[in-house]
């Protein structure tokens, strides 16, 4: 898996790049967040949940989410929302806890 960055909604916040634990996300010559190598990404969703615009999404397996479903996490005062969508269009919602979210 991998993640996919829409440079459009990228607000050149520097949140994703904070996080992320491979150094694979840096802010490119218009600053927008890129990600190195596709290929390197450890799946480990720091930076979906960083990303204050929703601006990264996750690409899932065809056996988790169908093919072509991707996953992101919207936020608001109390929740993380995550969003499994299939070609865009969200077909999942699991919300959790802020509070609780660091014990699953």
């Amino acid at each position: 898996m991998a993640i996919k960055i829409d440079k459009k909604t990228c607000i050149s916040c520097n949140a994703c790049t904070s996080v992320c634990p491979g150094n694979l996300l840096y802010l490119n010559e218009e600053k927008k967040a890129e990600i190195c190598d596709p290929k390197e990404c450890w799946d480990c969703s720091a930076c979906l949940k960083e990303c204050p615009v929703q601006a990264i999404e996750m690409y899932l397996f065809p056996e988790v989410g169908g093919s072509g479903s991707t996953l992101n996490v919207k936020q608001d005062n109390e929740s993380l929302i995550w969003q499994v969508k299939e070609n865009g269009k969200i077909i999942e919602e699991i919300v959790i806890s802020k509070k609780d979210s660091n014990k699953f």
